[in-house]
């Protein structure tokens, strides 16, 4: 049991763990894993939670969220790797070509479908990242491109149901319908993609986003589709009205349809790349598993603390209800900047509380998911990765990745709380 008196309050605790964290994982380059499992004990020491319950707490959330996750993305990373194996996200890319001819266009259009099946939008930027770069130009559309691909990423990565960001959230507040969610998220998503590509085209020179593309590709391209490629997205698509027939609840249809694609990929390809495939997608979901794991000690240690009454009061003394899912997520979000966990932790926080009883699960959602697009800077891996690739100054990176997206989670929160309102 939590000891009743703490030597300090759970919010300043949960304040300086986050900070460690963040200074930790920039400065030292520490895996976020053994960073927020050691943020879990920092947290658990400070607010004099008992050692034992300490371990348990963590291994409950880490099991919570292994049994939630392992299957999504080892199934996802699998089906990207298997795929790239055989040079099918070229032939994909390919297709979408047809339907969006415009450079700005198909990068936005490619990673947005991309990130879904795959699970991840890192790994659906790092794939097409040379695809991007087979495009002729110059190198300022390609950096131009790119940030195009990673936002266009994270739109459906993290507003669309299922992804491991929307997955814990419906998980945590049941009640809302998935199908009403996309019903709602979809058109949104796309409508904020657009947004974005209509701001690029604005502010990059109409030569370089305006023509078409021009590829070094064989003279006559095919006219068919790369149905092969497609498979196990077709397969992912067509699992899910099964599962529904078979009565099977969104946690569990989640599993069983990215288990479909993932088989399809690999009963597809050649020994070769799917012995290859199945290797590289082992190896590179672990990494994510584990850090999402971390997030999910993390999150249960803080919960066995009181921090949510002592966290919610201390937020909703100075901001309208209406608000509060939105600033507790932006907040972690800064502080850690990973949206996986942001979801993960928030969630948390707010099940059973008195705020969360004022919403309804899908603007509460909506409003989590918003918070988790504000502020993707420093502490965001990602922000990083499109550094690298851009080979841009972080002013620029700022200007082209972290205030788009910061824009478009206002958007989102402007439909999220116009859907509480009208609830």
């Amino acid at each position: 049991m939590v000891i009743d008196s703490f030597p300090m309050d759970p919010l300043a605790a949960f304040a300086i763990t986050l900070i460690l964290i963040s200074v930790i994982g920039i400065w030292h380059r520490i895996p976020p894993f053994f960073t927020l499992v050691g943020g879990a004990l920092f947290f658990g020491v400070l607010t004099r939670i008992p050692p034992e319950q300490i371990i348990q707490a963590i291994i409950t959330g880490l099991g919570r969220v292994f049994g939630l996750f392992a299957i999504v993305i080892l199934s996802g990373a699998i089906i990207a790797k298997v795929l790239e194996e055989q040079g099918q996200i070229v032939q994909i890319v390919a297709d979408i070509r047809r339907f969006a001819r415009r450079p700005a266009t198909l990068s936005g259009a490619s990673a947005y479908l991309l990130a879904l099946p795959v699970a991840c939008s890192i790994t659906a930027f790092i794939i097409l990242e040379p695809v991007i770069r087979s495009l002729e130009g110059r190198d300022r559309e390609f950096r131009v491109l790119l940030f195009i691909a990673a936002l266009g990423s994270l739109l459906s990565f993290g507003l669309l149901y299922p992804t491991p960001v929307t997955m814990p959230l419906f998980t945590t507040f049941p009640g809302g319908s998935p199908l009403l969610y996309d019903a709602l998220a979809i058109p949104l998503s796309l409508f904020l993609l657009a947004g974005i590509l209509l701001i690029f085209r604005i502010t990059t020179p109409p030569e370089k986003l305006d023509e078409q593309i021009q590829t070094k590709e064989p003279e006559r391209q095919e006219a068919t589709i790369h149905l092969r490629a497609w498979a196990p997205l077709i397969a992912i698509f067509l699992a899910i009205p099964v599962g529904w027939a078979l009565g099977l609840s969104s946690g569990s249809l989640i599993q069983v349809i990215m288990l479909a694609g993932a088989a399809t990929a690999l009963v597809l390809a050649p020994a070769g790349p799917r012995i290859s495939g199945m290797q590289r997608g082992a190896k590179h979901a672990g990494v994510i598993i584990f850090d999402i794991c971390g997030a999910g000690a993390l999150a249960s240690v803080i919960l066995a603390s009181g921090f949510a009454a002592a966290a919610l009061g201390g937020v909703g003394a100075v901001i309208p209800v209406l608000f509060i899912p939105f600033v507790m997520a932006a907040l972690i979000q800064t502080a850690q900047g990973s949206r996986v966990v942001t979801a993960v932790v928030t969630g948390g926080i707010m099940a059973g509380s008195q705020v969360a009883a004022a919403f309804e699960p899908l603007p509460l959602i909506m409003m989590i998911v918003a918070g988790s697009f504000v502020v993707s800077y420093v502490t965001d891996p990602y922000f990083w990765i499109v550094q690298k690739a851009t080979n841009e100054g972080v002013a620029r990176v700022i200007r082209n990745y972290t205030l788009p997206l910061a824009a478009c989670g206002f958007v989102i929160l402007a439909v999220a709380v116009a859907l509480q309102l009208m609830m």
